[in-house]
């Protein structure tokens, strides 16, 4: 009996969540439960639960290269997406790594935690702006990241198209605006996100769960990106359908020790409902 093909690679570069809702953990999650084999290379751990980050140790570039080496020259990858990345090193490293990847690229470009513990070095900002986006096929920027990248507050749904042109100023692809922390105006009711490329412009809205429970959505979303683009889909189906998985997994969030638990990668297959 012959063995089966290989699910479609995808690999992650993040940072390791003791606590499992985030980071490393909810990419791996989100990849099996989308039918691809995920694949990591960790650039930090730390320290972290329910109630923040305890602390946080960032692996060397040497590490981190020869990871991204070991699976890319081995396995190879469909698609990359990127996380926690710590320092202006990491950055630096990660983005050469990708330049020379031919595979789609997801930057999540991760500044601060669910808690609002910083998981990015101020030093790094500009490495992110100047090496990291302008190799993304898709940057995935949430309300709070996109004011620490590029200075634009949002408070509504135009200011979410000035901030999509202020990052893709910077040279990624395409730029999901993720409205998660939009509450004004139609924000409040609904969590709307913007996916253009400059031209084309798309509004996602998914219904907005009255649910605390929410460790993890931003690396969830991108995962799962990273999952759709590796089965072969556009981008625009991508982002579709990752929405529509992190909406459920938001809905089946679960409490977890004291604080903010975790969306629940697995939502899907708790009535024995199969992979999109």
């Amino acid at each position: 009996m012959s063995p089966r093909s290989a699910p479609p690679r995808v690999l992650t570069v993040a940072g390791s969540d003791s606590g499992g809702g985030a980071g490393i953990q909810a990419d791996l999650k989100t990849m099996l439960a989308l039918g691809t084999h995920g694949m990591s290379v960790v650039t930090a751990v730390t320290a972290q639960n329910s109630v923040g980050v305890q602390g946080a140790w960032e692996l060397p570039v040497e590490a981190v290269r020869a990871q991204y080496r070991s699976v890319v020259d081995d396995i190879g990858v469909s698609a990359v997406k990127t996380g926690m990345l710590a320092s202006a090193e990491l950055v630096e490293a990660v983005a050469d790594l990708l330049a020379g990847t031919d595979a789609p690229a997801v930057v999540d470009p991760v500044g601060v935690s669910k808690h609002g513990d910083a998981l990015l070095a101020a030093s790094a900002l500009d490495c992110v702006r100047t090496k990291l986006l302008p190799v993304a096929t898709i940057a995935t920027p949430n309300l709070d990241e996109v004011e620490q990248l590029t200075g634009v507050r949002v408070r509504s749904e135009d200011g979410m198209r000035r901030a999509a042109a202020a990052v893709l100023a910077y040279g990624p692809a395409w730029v999901v605006i993720k409205g998660g922390h939009l509450t004004d105006g139609v924000g409040a009711a609904k969590a709307v996100d913007l996916l253009t490329d400059g031209s084309e412009e798309h509004w996602l809205r998914a219904p907005r769960h009255d649910n605390r429970h929410t460790h993890g959505t931003g690396c969830t979303l991108a995962s799962a990106i990273a999952a759709q683009l590796a089965k072969g889909q556009t981008v625009l189906e991508a982002v579709t359908a990752a929405k529509a998985y992190v909406t459920g997994a938001i809905a089946a969030g679960f409490a977890l020790g004291d604080g903010i638990g975790p969306v629940d990668h697995g939502w899907e297959f708790r009535d024995g409902v199969g992979v999109p």
